[in-house]
């Protein structure tokens, strides 16, 4: 996934907030936008159809800094999920035309040992299972951040949480 630098994309789009736990999948021009802390969002872009969609998810536990995935993890993630995918891709074959990308925000870590296995992890294998490539992005912070998302043109950035339009745009590829 590239990073390119561009103009005005998002002047005079629709912006939707993407609430935790939800997602949002649309055929036409929007902004989707969603503001992480202890949290991930996965953009995902079907460049034939023309339709993409953003979910954002919390990490479990409430600690802000990912989590071991448990057996109810792993099965409410995965329903949901499923109907993501399923909204953004519908019944399309045709794996090379989408795209998907994690940008994921955590608390710095502690001397606490990490999780073997994390949410992003999890997501990752299960997009791999589909032949879908997932690139992702773990900022490790106190400040939150906020992802923007352009789910027809599957172009994503982040900024930071009081700043919408100002960064730089990495386009999903």
């Amino acid at each position: 996934m590239g990073v390119t630098k561009g103009p005005q994309l998002a002047k005079d789009l629709t912006e939707v907030s993407v609430a935790p736990d939800t997602y949002h999948v649309s055929p036409e021009p929007m902004l989707l936008i969603a503001d992480l802390h202890g949290a991930l969002a996965l953009c995902l872009h079907d460049e034939g159809r023309g339709v993409g969609g953003l979910l954002h998810l919390k990490f479990m536990g409430g600690t802000g800094r990912p989590s071991d995935v448990t057996d109810n993890t792993l099965s409410s993630v995965l329903v949901v999920l499923d109907k993501f995918k399923r909204a953004v891709l519908g019944n399309s074959a045709r794996r090379d035309e989408v795209q998907a990308r994690i940008l994921a925000h955590a608390l710095p870590p502690t001397d606490a040992g990490e999780p073997s296995a994390s949410l992003v992890d999890l997501i990752q294998a299960d997009l791999a299972d589909g032949k879908i490539a997932c690139g992702s992005q773990t900022m490790r912070r106190t400040e939150g951040v906020r992802v923007c998302f352009q789910p027809v043109e599957g172009r994503v950035w982040i900024c930071g949480p009081n700043n919408l339009r100002s960064s730089r745009r990495a386009q999903l590829s």
